[in-house]
C-alpha cells in the first residue's frame, strides 16, 4: 500500500500516553506485530515510534503523572498553520491545553480541547508527515469522536478544521457525521448523549485494525487487557472495545470479508 495521502484537517497520527512504556511495547507488539525505535532523550524525551512492517503507525510516550492525565490514546489532526488553528479553536469555544511547540526536525504539535470537552492533538508537518501505514491490520483504521454536544461538535470541526462533512445517519437512535463521505470518509462524530456514562467526558477513540478480532480479544486478555465491549458484528466490520493493562482504551476492527 502507498503511504496514506493525508489532507489538512484529517487524522494524521496517534500516540499512547502510558505509565508503563515497556509493558505497552510488549502488549502492542504481541497484538499487532509492532516494532519500535526509541528517540533521542534530549531531543524527543525518549519518544517511541511504533512501526508495522517497517512503516510507522503510532507513538508511545511516558506518562509521568505530572499532568494528571490518565493513560490514553490521542488522535492528531493535520493542520497547515498550527498557531492560527489553536487560536480558532479557542475562539470557537474550545481551549488550548498545550500551546504550539516545535519538535526538532519533525514538525509542530499542540493539544486542544474541543467545544464539547474532548482532547485532540494538532500536528503541522515537518520531517514527520504522519502515518506511513493506515487502514490496514496493525494500524489505525478509523477515528471517532463521542460527544454529548453533537451539533456543536460538528460545527466546531467545520469551523476550526475546515471539515467537509457528510451526515451518515440522523435518527434518534444513531446520529453520525463523517469527515468526507462514503469510502473517502476519514473520521466520524457520534451523538453519544444517550450512552456515555456519567462522569465520562467527550473523547476521541481510535480503531486499530486486526485480521481476526476474536483472536485479538483473546490475546489481549491473556496479556492483562480488559474487554469493555466484546467483539460484535457491525455493518462496517467486527469491532470490540478493549483497555490495555494500564487502562488505555482502544477499539479493534476486523474489516468486512471480501465479496465474491
Amino acid at each position: 500500500m502507498p503511504q496514506p495521502d493525508i489532507a489538512p484537517g484529517a487524522p494524521c497520527w496517534i500516540d499512547l500516553l502510558t505509565s508503563d512504556p515497556d509493558g505497552a511495547q510488549a502488549f502492542y507488539a504481541e497484538l499487532f506485530g509492532w516494532t519500535y525505535e526509541i528517540g533521542d532523550v534530549e531531543k524527543y524525551n525518549g519518544y517511541i515510534t511504533a512501526s508495522r512492517d517497517g512503516r510507522s503507525v503510532a507513538g508511545i510516550m511516558k506518562n509521568d503523572g505530572t499532568s494528571g492525565s490518565p493513560d490514553a490514546w490521542t488522535t492528531y489532526l493535520r493542520v497547515e498553520d498550527i498557531g492560527a488553528t489553536a487560536d480558532a479553536a479557542a475562539a470557537s469555544g474550545g481551549q488550548v491545553l498545550m500551546a504550539p511547540m516545535a519538535v526538532p526536525e519533525q514538525g509542530q504539535m499542540a493539544m486542544i480541547m474541543d467545544s464539547s470537552g474532548a482532547a485532540v492533538g494538532l500536528w503541522q508537518f515537518g520531517g514527520h508527515t504522519g502515518f506511513q501505514l493506515a487502514a490496514e491490520p496493525g494500524s489505525a483504521v478509523w477515528h471517532e469522536l463521542l460527544t454529548r454536544d453533537y451539533s456543536g461538535a460538528v460545527k466546531f470541526y467545520q469551523d476550526v478544521f475546515g471539515w467537509n462533512t457528510d451526515v451518515m445517519s440522523d435518527t434518534p437512535e444513531f446520529r453520525y457525521t463523517t469527515l468526507g463521505a462514503g469510502e473517502d470518509a476519514r473520521a466520524g462524530i457520534m451523538d453519544a448523549a444517550g450512552f456515555l456514562p456519567e462522569g465520562v467526558p467527550a473523547h476521541w477513540q481510535v480503531y486499530l485494525g486486526t485480521a481476526d478480532a476474536d483472536a485479538a480479544v483473546a490475546k489481549a486478555v491473556s496479556m492483562g487487557g480488559t474487554v469493555i465491549e466484546p467483539a460484535a458484528d457491525t455493518p462496517f466490520g467486527r469491532v470490540a472495545l478493549l483497555a490495555d493493562p494500564t487502562g488505555a482504551v482502544f477499539r479493534i476492527h476486523q474489516g468486512m470479508p471480501e465479496a465474491g
